[in-house]
């Protein structure tokens, strides 16, 4: 025969069971409304992308299609990664897939060094390369700011620069070794801000890149020009100096195009930004 105490240790585990029922609803309901939103959110644009190409498509094919339009320089002047493409761009700029790809450009210069530079070791053969993403990597950096789906802030970039704490790219460093011992000269000409000099030296000395025969950074007088022509600027003045320039590897097409130009450019991947 039950007790009185019993019944009441009975009802008052009932309303217990109720109560986190009830409790376990409203979280699969707030979960299932967010995953509702996250994939309307989605396929919306697949929806918009299968009705105008008539295919259905992924959200990783559309994010690869981005990317890969910005690499040709179709989508230019983009200030974020779209919300959508961040988790990719993320992902592609730490996987092997990023560094075969970097590794393929390094391999075609070689093929151009090796079969069509005919240096002719006067000390006017020269190869022009980048600093940001193409000696050194600002992967780390923007790891913490949401792989470009941040707009970038300078004054946090430029304070992360300070710190000379940026990663060499392997891959480049190998091929900038090679042409040393070419005897070919290594002009660095980079973006950055002449008041970064002595953290950018030190940060290339520590992460294994030295020789070079000069690094050209912006000055004051070249704040209010764009890159592209801030760097058209400075490969006039080297030419104009006598320097035969063979070669440009960089990671923006601000760095290699415009006149005067190089034999030849050599442009490493990068989704993260556009500088123009």
């Amino acid at each position: 025969m039950r007790t009185l105490s019993h019944i009441n240790t009975m009802q008052s585990n009932e309303k217990l069971y109720h109560q986190m029922a009830r409790n376990l609803l409203v979280i699969l309901a707030i979960f299932y409304i967010q995953l509702g939103l996250s994939c309307a959110s989605e396929c919306s644009i697949l929806d918009q992308k299968a009705i105008k190409y008539g295919c259905e498509i992924t959200l990783k094919n559309y994010c690869e299609s981005w990317r890969m339009n910005v690499e040709l320089h179709n989508i230019r002047d983009f200030d974020v990664v779209p919300e959508e493409c961040v988790e990719y761009v993320g992902k592609y700029m730490t996987s092997t897939q990023y560094k075969v790809d970097s590794e393929r450009t390094i391999d075609e210069c070689r093929v151009y060094v090796s079969n069509s530079c005919a240096f002719k070791k006067d000390g006017a053969d020269a190869w022009i390369f980048d600093v940001d993403d193409t000696l050194l990597s600002t992967v780390p950096y923007y790891m913490n700011y949401g792989f470009g789906g941040v707009k970038l802030n300078l004054t946090s970039m430029e304070e992360w620069m300070k710190k000379g704490k940026a990663t060499a790219l392997e891959h480049s460093l190998m091929f900038y070794n090679e042409l040393k011992g070419l005897g070919v000269k290594i002009i660095l000409v980079s973006s950055r801000r002449e008041s970064l000099r002595s953290a950018t030296v030190d940060n290339l000395i520590n992460a294994g890149f030295y020789g070079w025969k000069t690094l050209i950074l912006r000055g004051a007088e070249d704040e209010k020009k764009e890159i592209g022509k801030f760097k058209a600027d400075v490969r006039e003045q080297l030419m104009s100096r006598g320097y035969r320039i063979w070669g440009i590897l960089g990671n923006q097409w601000s760095s290699i195009q415009g006149p005067p130009t190089a034999q030849r450019t050599f442009k490493l991947p990068n989704p993260l930004y556009y500088v123009a």
